[in-house]
């Protein structure tokens, strides 16, 4: 059996062990209901909130803007419906590349609820352009959603230029999906209305998340129940995976930051040992977000790649995670301008700071022989 080697951190992290040390040790002591009167409950309240304070420290926003959700794919759709429910104006915002989250959410709103939505288009690099969301934006425009790094290909949007954009010519929400985001590069969010994040992409527990919700910003909550979340978002609360999101953050912000010259000369090695296999073509641009290398070859499928790397113990990916068992072409790629057949023979790496030069060179030597085998 092969050495397992995983380059699939996009889709999903290992739990930092200091985070599943603490969470068992919650989960030990910390399970009566937060909403509970007596000191138990009480205790476990105060906890949430201290820990609630601690997540909006290191995000500098206001504690009261912290709603504890289940992840990414629940704070995006409640961001949209949320603020969308809330008012009158019945045209949605977005881009051509979001997550399969954003992209079913917005087509439901249309399809169910008659929103008129906009796909934003990208250039060659991946990202999305300030003067089309100039043109684009109107004055029913509700919410502009806008991720921050695609999850395929690593492009950087302009979130900063768009939110001050959007805050000061339209009275639209900003919405940013930060899942790739954080730890990876650095986003003020002072014009941000709202922002989602995932617990399970910074080495945290899955099923955990935030989304961010300024106070001024309307919403309708998803979830009815009672008052939990301020009554934002109803049912009991997860308190142990809620209590131990503040250590996850903090410590994905700074491994973030003492790791990330090293995952970049990761990347650049796998970059640069790509470029020399005769028939890859590298989909990322060059100024992708840490860690993020897609690519295609030109005559073996995404599966038949993925199939032939896994039984040398590579674990890696062809697009989101979330849409792995369609065949059908990366909607990311194609909306970046290439054919049906590269995206259809892309493979995305995902490295992060436990990865190394040897597996990354290991890869490349495989990667070689398994193109001169089906190529």
């Amino acid at each position: 059996m092969p050495r397992r080697i995983y380059f699939d951190n996009a889709s999903t992290t290992n739990i930092h062990p200091e985070v599943l040390k603490t969470y068992e040790e919650l989960l030990e002591r910390f399970y009566v209901n937060s909403e509970s009167l007596y000191d138990e409950g009480s205790e476990i309240s105060r906890m949430m909130e201290k820990a609630r304070g601690a997540i909006a420290g290191l995000l500098g926003v206001n504690m009261q803007d912290i709603i504890f959700t289940s992840g990414s794919s629940e704070s995006n759709t409640a961001a949209i419906k949320g603020v969308c429910f809330a008012g009158s104006r019945k045209h949605i915002l977005t881009t051509s590349i979001e997550h399969s989250s954003i992209m079913n959410c917005c087509a439901q709103m249309h399809d169910v609820f008659g929103y008129d939505v906009t796909y934003l288009p990208v250039d060659a690099s991946g990202s999305v352009k300030l003067e089309d969301v100039k043109k684009a934006l109107r004055e029913d425009t509700a919410i502009v959603s806008v991720m921050a790094v695609n999850n395929e290909t690593g492009a950087i949007n302009p979130i900063e230029e768009i939110a001050a954009y959007v805050k000061k010519h339209s009275h639209a929400y900003m919405h940013t999906d930060l899942t790739q985001a954080i730890g990876k590069i650095r986003i003020d969010l002072k014009d941000v209305d709202l922002a989602s994040i995932s617990a399970h992409k910074l080495e945290g527990l899955k099923g955990s998340g935030i989304l961010i919700r300024r106070q001024h910003v309307p919403f309708v909550p998803l979830i009815n129940g009672g008052e939990q979340e301020e009554g934002l978002r109803g049912g009991t609360s997860n308190a142990c995976v809620n209590m131990i999101f503040a250590k996850t953050l903090r410590l994905a912000l700074e491994n973030g930051k003492r790791s990330h010259a090293y995952v970049e000369s990761l990347s650049q090695r796998l970059r640069e040992g790509l470029l020399k296999i005769k028939g890859i073509e590298i989909n990322s641009p060059a100024n992708a977000a840490c860690g993020f290398i897609n690519f295609s070859y030109e005559n073996i499928p995404s599966e038949v790649m993925q199939n032939a790397l896994n039984r040398q113990g590579f674990q890696v990916s062809a697009r989101s995670t979330c849409a792995s068992r369609s065949n059908d072409p990366s909607y990311v790629l194609k909306a970046m301008g290439f054919s049906d057949r590269r995206a259809s023979s892309c493979i995305r790496v995902s490295l992060a700071r436990q990865n190394t030069e040897e597996e990354v060179d290991l890869f490349l030597k495989v990667l070689k022989e398994i193109t001169e085998q089906y190529g």
